[in-house]
């Protein structure tokens, strides 16, 4: 058989049976659409998270106080976890390579000021915070470096909070009330937007040592430190663990570098795009079992046309690759369409649903296109090898 021949018999029967191939090739094209578009909102939600994570820089590592870590001997042996204070904060600072160090205390509490009250979200930070973080003082300054034992109530204020409570007006140099203590504006900063839920717009920014007597604290929550360019986290993290265990005594303490985070939050992430690729994968599953329906069918049917072929000389080589090749083609169009309405229907839920996030990874598609075809030839197999048996004059007299 000539392969003009072969081309031919395939498209002619493809065309013949318009609805057969098209109710074929929906089932395929939904299961496509399905993968691409859940794949899709899976990488948008990826790329959305670590992006967010990522706004504060990657230079990172966090110290918290209290090891996270078990060990196997009884909790109530170790009852010595000192607190993560002001002191040990600078001594890190201290460090060669560090660029800068922000102790924080975090918590809820009213912010008053002349009629006007917002529960807010309180944040005890040192002066370094907008180098560390990565945001900008929109008017004013921010916290001055004073002695950190003496620190004077200042505040500044994130830019959704200004215009809550000030509006128009010029909130510098005006006193305002934090949960009874009374704190001067020296300062507002830029938009910076939420990171994974926190609204640092609608916050406010006071002295770690004022935050600490606010909330009735002992020990900062955190210690984030900046590292300078070229130095590795983890000899960083080193340098860090062996001044904290000289000054604590032992390692009461859990540092965790921003490498560690987007690891382990990129690896759940990429699970949880795996999962749903998955789902949409079972439509193609059930796309794959109509095929195999279809082409079954299509045996029976077309019984005496095999017999003519193989009377005409065609051998059973020819007829199995004629049928598989027909539930190739259906399946790769099948495919090329969910391509195109997957990728339309993430095109539009970014547009009218933006909330929800989506990117549409090539890499997905093309195994999505490639399933879809090895899913078409693999539910083929069984029907051409049943076309190919048939007996060319048993197959002539079923006309």
């Amino acid at each position: 058989m000539l392969t003009g021949d072969f081309i031919k018999l395939t498209g002619s029967a493809i065309i013949s049976h318009r609805m057969r191939s098209f109710l074929t090739a929906l089932g395929i094209a939904v299961g496509i659409t399905s993968v691409i578009l859940l794949t899709s909102i899976g990488e948008g939600v990826h790329k959305f998270v670590l992006g967010e994570f990522t706004q504060f820089g990657t230079n990172l590592i966090a110290i918290v106080p209290g090891k996270t870590t078990t060990h196997g001997i009884s909790g109530a042996v170790i009852g010595n976890v000192r607190p993560l204070t002001l002191d040990d904060s600078e001594l890190l600072r201290r460090l060669p390579n560090v660029v800068a160090t922000v102790p924080v205390v975090q918590g809820n509490g009213p912010i008053e000021y002349g009629k006007r009250q917002r529960r807010t979200t309180i944040y005890g930070v040192g002066p370094d915070a907008p180098a560390v973080w990565q945001f900008n003082v929109a008017s004013g300054r921010f916290l001055p470096k004073d002695d950190q034992n003496a620190a004077r109530a200042f505040a500044v204020l994130g830019s959704k909070l200004r215009k809550e409570l000030f509006g128009e007006t010029n909130p510098l140099g005006r006193v305002i009330r934090i949960g009874g203590s009374r704190f001067r504006v020296i300062g507002t900063m830029e938009s910076k937007g939420q990171i994974l839920g926190f609204d640092l717009d609608d916050s406010i920014y006071i002295p770690a040592a004022k935050s600490l007597e606010l909330f009735n604290r002992e020990s900062l929550m955190e210690v984030d430190v900046l590292y300078a360019e070229g130095t590795t986290s983890s000899s960083m993290a080193e340098k860090i663990r062996e001044t904290l265990i000289a000054r604590h005594g032992s390692e009461d303490f859990t540092i965790t570098t921003q490498e560690q985070m987007l690891d382990v939050l990129g690896d759940v992430l990429e699970k949880l795009t795996l999962a749903v690729g998955a789902l949409g994968g079972i439509s193609l599953l059930v796309g794959g079992v109509g095929i195999f329906t279809i082409m079954t069918i299509a045996v029976k049917d077309r019984t005496a046309e095999i017999g003519l072929l193989r009377a005409m000389g065609a051998t059973k080589q020819q007829v199995l690759a004629l049928f598989l090749g027909e539930a190739v083609v259906l399946s790769s169009i099948g495919g090329c369409a969910g391509l195109i309405l997957g990728w339309g229907g993430a095109w539009l839920l970014d547009i009218f649903v933006p909330a929800l996030p989506t990117h549409t990874s090539w890499f997905y598609a093309l195994l999505a296109e490639t399933l879809a075809a090895s899913i078409g030839l693999a539910a083929g197999v069984i029907p051409a090898r049943n076309a190919a048996k048939l007996d060319p004059i048993e197959a002539l007299r079923a006309e």
